[in-house]
């Protein structure tokens, strides 16, 4: 169990016809950073990609991963990576309980971003470091609710108990008044790594910490070109599901008998910027 009293979060069920996001002034953010080669070490987790798994592009860190991985490590000390802009809270709070029962310490290090989801993840690490440049941000929950009225009126209903369990962790995890989280949630804040110290949401700035180097290869610049793409959509205001439609036909993905697209698809950029310059019209 974790070394500091941190409280478990209570598992909620996903609402029918939601949808997670990352928040996309930080998508746009984190996708223009260099992205981090995989582990050095074997107890090492990397969370470096959105939270939740990602169909379209194969990527995405799920709670099945981690709990992959530390069974893996078994009980030995971690230490948990992350640049990640968030996404799936329902995954994120999964992970958060996977890692707060981990048997010997887990010490999160802040490589870029630890951004809404990721935010509540790296809260389960018994001690935080933040890299010199590195953020978090923190949200009240947020997705979209496909339904009627009522699905909506129970979403809502959700999501106020889902916010609650968000500040009792951070609450635990910083010390601070619950009054004074639920403002900064209010306020989407985002902290630099000095200001998340002073505030208790990390425990110290490392001037060392520093990612490791970026993978390189066609597989990555093809990435790069997907990234790029969606956060160019979803600052237009296109919901996930959408962006995830149109980005499966500007790369010829889409199957009638399979609408989930091949992951690792090169995207066709031409048509890719023709479909953006069309929603732009």
């Amino acid at each position: 169990m974790s070394l500091r009293k941190l409280p478990e979060a209570k598992a909620f069920q996903c609402p029918q016809g939601f949808q997670w996001d990352a928040p996309s002034e930080v998508l746009a953010k984190w996708s223009e950073a260099p992205r981090a080669a995989t582990d050095e070490a074997d107890n090492v987790i990397s969370i470096l990609d959105v939270i939740g798994e990602d169909w379209w592009s194969g990527g995405g860190v799920t709670a099945k991963r981690i709990s992959a991985a530390l069974r893996s490590v078994g009980a030995k000390d971690i230490t948990v990576r992350i640049n990640s802009p968030g996404g799936d809270v329902f995954e994120g709070i999964a992970i958060y309980n996977l890692l707060r029962g981990h048997q010997a310490k887990v010490t999160v290090e802040v490589l870029g971003w630890a951004a809404s989801a990721a935010s509540i993840i790296a809260m389960a690490g018994d001690e935080i470091r933040m890299g010199l440049g590195s953020f978090m941000m923190v949200h009240n929950s947020w997705g979209v609710v496909v339904g009627n009225r009522h699905d909506m009126r129970d979403a809502a209903d959700l999501f106020d108990s889902f916010d609650g369990a968000l500040v009792d962790i951070y609450e635990a995890r910083t010390g601070a008044k619950r009054a004074a989280i639920e403002k900064l949630l209010d306020a989407e804040t985002f902290m630099s790594a000095s200001e998340a110290v002073d505030q208790g949401f990390a425990d110290a700035v490392d001037k060392d910490l520093v990612a490791p180097p970026e993978s390189s290869g066609q597989a990555r610049a093809d990435a790069s070109a997907r990234e790029r793409l969606d956060v160019l959509l979803a600052k237009q205001g296109v919901p996930r599901a959408e962006r995830r439609r149109l980005l499966r036909e500007a790369s010829g993905t889409r199957d009638a008998a399979d609408p989930e697209p091949t992951p690792g698809a090169v995207l066709d950029l031409a048509a890719a910027r023709q479909l953006l310059a069309t929603m732009k019209a």
